[in-house]
């Protein structure tokens, strides 16, 4: 918008400049040399006239000597060009005027393009007050939800403390050796609070969630078991549910579970390893999991990977959803605002990986694609022109690609 606002104001200033520059000149004194020459030459034939007259006169009357005779003959001779000379000076007092008349209608014209370009400037200046006032109320809005939503976690939080703290003050009482486990689950469910509060500020409101994960719910059986690992505040899960899917969760944080659960979400505190080696082999028609291989090693990764074809049934579906590190913008302003990532997945490894464990079709679609971000073209069509334009449109796949990727596996 900043660039808008700047070409804008570039154009009503030139329209000012212009309007300025034909003013200056329609103000400035108009001595053409020839109408000059005429109306000197006029009042010469007039003192002429006047020396001339008297001796022409008769008895006869006063314009008598207008017969061709002698004594008239300077007379008529100095009036006719005279007569010329008028003409002469009518013919530039009429280019004068014609010039005026479209030097008037210039002056119009641009004083009608500059009122124009000020309200063009002035419309983007105020679109763009009025888009920074909803944009900002927005962000107040969505910190606000999100805050409301951690101060609600943190009150629930504090009551479970508060009765834990209870309970390692009785048992320090009644006992002389101090047993860090109580300590240790407490320092435990504050790290799930905090984890989770991180989610509810930078993951996104739960229903712009859902949103996102929609075009993936239709690739999922209709009949059949389908597993969330991680599943963190329960989007995935809620939404395979609402489409009649038999959908269950698995999430290490406690608090995760405590928001799935409340929902009425079938989820269960269960690592993933341990959630996929307690399903039977074949037993699954569908595996999803949205951010969450980043957070692994690589050797539990490829365990989790091999675990998830073994324990889907044939032609069952595995989606995996990560950060796109191909995506400078996402690996720079997305995957390293996490500090829990252990390594970003580039989108042919994490192919490789499915390919190699046995699945037969694995395909990458992208997603959260960058439209506001990416380099504007440069208008234009000559040779320079086109070579800054590819280079900017390279430059915009290295720098603006999508911010997601999911790799989706069949079995």
């Amino acid at each position: 918008m900043k660039r808008v606002l700047e070409k804008l104001a570039a154009e009503r200033l030139a329209q000012e400049e212009a309007l300025t520059q034909k003013l200056a000149a329609f103000k400035a004194p108009r001595e053409i040399k020839a109408l000059t020459e005429a109306r000197v030459k006029i009042g010469q034939l007039l003192d002429q006239l006047r020396q001339v007259g008297p001796s022409v006169k008769t008895k006869k009357g006063a314009f008598s000597f207008l017969r061709r005779t002698s004594s008239a003959e300077p007379y008529l001779t100095l009036t006719a060009e005279l007569l010329a000379s008028f003409q002469v000076w009518l013919d530039y007092q009429q280019q004068i005027i014609e010039q005026t008349r479209q030097d008037t209608g210039e002056l119009i014209q641009l004083l009608s393009h500059l009122t124009e370009a000020r309200d063009r400037e002035w419309d983007a200046l105020g679109s763009n007050h009025v888009g920074i006032i909803f944009k900002s109320l927005e962000w107040r809005v969505e910190k606000l939800a999100a805050e409301c939503q951690e101060a609600k976690t943190l009150l629930e939080r504090f009551h479970f403390l508060r009765a834990r703290l209870e309970e390692v003050l009785l048992a320090l009482g009644e006992k002389p050796k101090f047993e860090p486990a109580p300590v240790k689950e407490l320092v435990a469910i504050l790290r799930d609070w905090r984890y989770a509060a991180f989610e509810n500020r930078f993951r996104g409101p739960q229903e712009e969630v859902k949103k996102q994960l929609e075009s993936y719910a239709s690739l999922f059986p209709a009949k059949g078991k389908i597993l969330d690992l991680g599943c963190g505040r329960g989007e995935m899960v809620e939404l395979l549910r609402e489409k009649g899917l038999e959908a269950t969760g698995v999430d290490l944080n406690d608090q995760m579970i405590a928001l799935c659960r409340s929902k009425g979400l079938p989820c269960e505190k269960k690592d993933l390893i341990e959630a996929l080696a307690s399903c039977a082999d074949a037993s699954l028609a569908g595996i999803f999991s949205s951010q969450v291989i980043e957070h692994l090693a690589p050797a539990v990764l490829e365990l989790m990977i091999d675990l998830c074809y073994l324990k889907l049934a044939p032609s069952g579906v595995l989606i995996l959803e990560t950060v796109n590190p191909a995506s400078v913008f996402a690996l720079v302003q997305v995957y390293l605002l996490d500090p829990s990532h252990e390594r970003p997945i580039h989108p042919q490894s994490l192919r490789f990986l499915l390919e190699t464990a046995g699945f037969k079709q694995v395909e990458i679609r992208y997603a959260a694609p960058l439209k506001a971000e990416r380099l504007k073209e440069i208008p234009g069509a000559d040779e320079k022109t086109t070579i800054l334009n590819q280079n900017i449109d390279a430059l915009n796949e290295l720098l603006f690609a999508p911010v997601n990727y999911a790799a989706i596996a069949w079995k």
